[in-house]
């Protein structure tokens, strides 16, 4: 039996990065793309406790079965877990997103929320994103390195409890491909103030990433700004456990 690679993303259905994904690893196994109907940036990992969600049926792309959700990127995961796949899957993967998710963007993004989703499940899982927010990107470049790395994750699976948030350089040549941890960043500038007709203030979200520690050669921002490819492995889980002791010492328990 084949194994069963199930695709989603935060761009939406219609993104040029999902249906480059499929082409990348449509030999592979039987994969299934569930994605939201529209996009999601941004969202990590909500999902949708309130409201009804739809699943709607598209057209099969290259091999693979589509479908779209009413929802977020962790909606996708779990309706595609319990309702629409024939059985469990044997890899997720998230992407290719349009954009950065490098830095302290991991705890934003929607593509990454997703692969948490299936890493905490117990499933083997990939974000692949390009630094390039265009919809027409090309994303040519990428196809080796997912190709390779998706290979390897189906043929070897990933230590319990990590996935991978791997970023490609666009427009440029890419060097390779580096293991290395999310740098230390923030988000500076971020909202820009514009007046409505009536004159009353509104705010647009903006700003750009600051790298903290440009100089640590051990980080994404680093080899990403030397036109690599860098792959983070990430814990779903969030416990800083070898903080206990310190903490509770700070607690005086």
């Amino acid at each position: 039996m084949k194994p069963l690679i199930l695709i989603t993303n935060d761009d939406s259905i219609d993104a040029k990065g999902i249906h480059h994904l499929v082409d990348c690893v449509k030999e592979m196994g039987e994969v299934y793309v569930v994605a939201p109907d529209e996009p999601h940036s941004g969202q990590s990992s909500a999902f949708t406790p309130n409201f009804p969600l739809r699943v709607i049926e598209h057209p099969d792309y290259n091999g693979a079965k589509v479908r779209s959700v009413t929802g977020t990127p962790v909606d996708c995961v779990k309706l595609a877990m319990h309702h629409i796949l024939p059985r469990r899957p044997d890899l997720l993967l998230s992407g290719i997103n349009h954009g950065s998710n490098a830095g302290n963007s991991i705890v934003y993004s929607g593509t990454m929320g997703a692969a948490f989703e299936g890493c905490m499940q117990g499933i083997p899982a990939v974000g692949y994103s390009l630094l390039h927010h265009s919809l027409k990107a090309d994303f040519s470049e990428c196809t080796p390195y997912i190709t390779d790395i998706t290979s390897r994750v189906i043929a070897q699976g990933l230590p319990d409890g990590v996935c991978l948030n791997v970023n490609f350089p666009a427009k440029v040549k890419i060097e390779g491909m580096k293991v290395v941890r999310a740098a230390r960043s923030r988000w500076t500038e971020e909202y820009q103030e514009y007046l409505d007709p009536h004159g009353k203030p509104f705010f647009w979200l903006t700003g750009r990433l600051l790298n903290e520690e440009p100089e640590s050669t051990d980080t994404d921002l680093y080899w990403l700004d030397r036109n690599y490819a860098t792959v983070v492995p990430a814990y779903a889980d969030r416990n800083a456990t070898p903080e206990i002791i310190p903490v509770s010492n700070i607690l005086g328990i």
